[in-house]
């Protein structure tokens, strides 16, 4: 069975740090990109960063840039996301998704995505 699952969520105070995980199993995790996500309460899910198939590519919306940092580990299936100077507007459930191939910069947004985590809650208090 295809699975994605995130853990590292948590709450921190403004201005802190999370590194969330994202395992896989089931599927050749080394050919999928892996996509992060995030819904806030009442908003819409949000893209905020991609990493290719191969760790070659990145992307990441505005909104996270210079702050979050995408990458991974073939080797245990596992990638991550490392959340420096968290904010308040940061609070929100965290998703992590799997799609073949690379990222396509903001079209990686509107792909498909073949599996999808259960999410992980983060708060910031300010």
């Amino acid at each position: 069975e295809e699975q994605l699952v995130e853990s590292g969520g948590g709450t921190v105070q403004a201005g802190g740090s999370l590194k969330l995980s994202c395992e896989a199993s089931g599927f050749p995790f080394q050919d999928y990109a892996i996509g992060w996500f995030r819904q806030a309460p009442g908003k819409e899910r949000e893209g905020i960063s991609c990493i290719s198939s191969n760790g070659g590519s990145t992307f990441y919306e505005n909104a996270v840039l210079g702050r979050f940092t995408v990458f991974r580990n073939d080797a245990k299936n596992t990638a991550y996301l490392q959340m420096d100077s968290l904010k308040s507007d940061d609070t929100a459930n965290y998703y992590c998704a799997a799609g073949w191939g690379y990222c396509l910069g903001k079209s990686s947004w509107t792909r498909e995505w073949s599996y999808w985590g259960q999410g992980t809650p983060v708060t910031v208090s300010s």
